[in-house]
């Protein structure tokens, strides 16, 4: 009726104006539904919950937080080894996976753990090797850093630097230039002057060590590979590999850990500090696969000797530690070698994204001139 009356009085045009409006609130529900379908698949599937990890923690970002929980991590583990005395390596790594596995399934459970990519699209051992490498790597380097003194320990963190670069051209084929190399060779020897201070010989400590060095490369590889290749996310390959690496350091506890785990004084002060490093412990795993996911196994690793020049120069200037002349300039020489590296990968970066920027208009205007060739035969 009210159709009809503004019909006779504005003759088409009221219906014209009804169906207009009619076909503006349809298109503004299909663009409705598409920015709802957009938001499901960003985060209901492992491509778009890859993309927004890419978006949101790029590489500076993720760098950045790895760094942060990595200085508290070692404040944290200096007093439950120190003042605490919890003597236990692997037993403490143990701790810290299955913290990290049972925030992980408070995640899923409610339900904002990013999706894991399809079973076929990795295969499970590589999974299941990424978690094995993984229970070494930690517990092994935990064992190293009790029974080695620093400077031998500092060592073995020098040699996952090669390994690294000669494991990925075995299994990837991937070569460096030889600039990079370069400066790899400056952060390695500045790393080495600054941090080699006592080689205190322990055969133990050296086999642990040395055992230590090829789960600790092989690890940061896997880790990079599967995020970058497989649209993994650092969260969703946590929640897959956490409970292999944790059985396989239950069988690594009765090898390398001292006994006398059930007569530790589990009182509230001791339990607290060891909670507390078990919850860095996981933001460490994460954080360093975020790291290991926007950047690639050598950059993580640069990342960790950056690290420990920054803790060397940091005591000197706000603790007035005095570790030597010879140090100072060794971990500047190290700082100057990772600069240089750095400005290179930002370099290659910056060049491969103009190549593509490049190359985009190219296939533009060849789909332009085709559609030109098209009309005018159609003419």
């Amino acid at each position: 009726m009210i159709l009809g009356m503004l019909d006779s009085l504005l003759g088409g045009k009221a219906r014209k104006f009804i169906k207009r409006k009619d076909s503006d609130a349809g298109e503004a529900g299909r663009a409705l539904e598409e920015l709802r379908s957009s938001l499901y698949n960003d985060i209901r599937t492992s491509e778009g919950a890859r993309r927004q990890q890419q978006q949101f923690c790029g590489p500076v970002v993720a760098m950045t937080f790895n760094f942060m929980v990595a200085v508290g991590i070692i404040l944290a583990n200096k007093l439950v080894m120190g003042r605490v005395g919890f003597n236990f390596p692997i037993f403490l790594t143990l701790i810290h996976y299955t913290t990290a596995w049972i925030l992980l399934a408070i995640f899923k459970a409610l339900a904002i753990l990013p999706v894991s990519p399809p079973s076929k699209a990795t295969p499970s051992s590589s999974l299941f090797s990424l978690g094995a490498v993984m229970a070494f790597a930690s517990g092994l380097a935990n064992t190293s850093l009790k029974h080695n003194s620093v400077g031998f320990y500092q060592m073995a963190k020098i040699a996952v630097t090669p390994t690294i670069v000669f494991a990925e051209f075995i299994l990837f084929k991937k070569t460096i230039p030889f600039k990079k190399v370069l400066s790899l060779v400056v952060v390695s020897a500045g790393v080495a002057i600054a941090t080699v201070t006592d080689l205190e010989f322990n055969l133990f400590g050296a086999i642990i060590a040395i055992a230590w060095i090829i789960p600790s490369g092989v690890n940061k590889i896997l880790w990079s590979n599967l995020q970058q290749s497989d649209n993994w996310t650092a969260l969703a390959l946590m929640w897959k590999t956490t409970p292999i690496t944790i059985f396989f350091l239950v069988a690594l506890m009765p090898w390398l850990d001292p006994p006398g785990i059930l007569s530790f004084k589990w009182d509230i002060h001791n339990s607290t500090v060891i909670l507390i490093s078990a919850l860095l412990g996981f933001l460490l795993q994460w954080s360093g696969a975020l790291a290991l996911g926007a950047t690639s196994a050598t950059s993580h690793v640069v990342l960790g000797q950056f690290k420990t020049c920054v803790l060397l120069l940091g005591s000197y200037f706000i603790f007035n530690s005095d570790p030597g002349f010879v140090s100072i300039c060794g971990a500047v020489a190290a700082l100057c070698g990772m600069t240089v590296y750095t400005s290179l990968n930002l370099k290659e970066k910056h060049e491969s994204s103009s190549k593509q920027t490049s190359s985009k208009p190219t296939s533009d205007q060849e789909s332009a001139n085709l559609d030109v060739k098209n009309n005018s035969n159609i003419v």
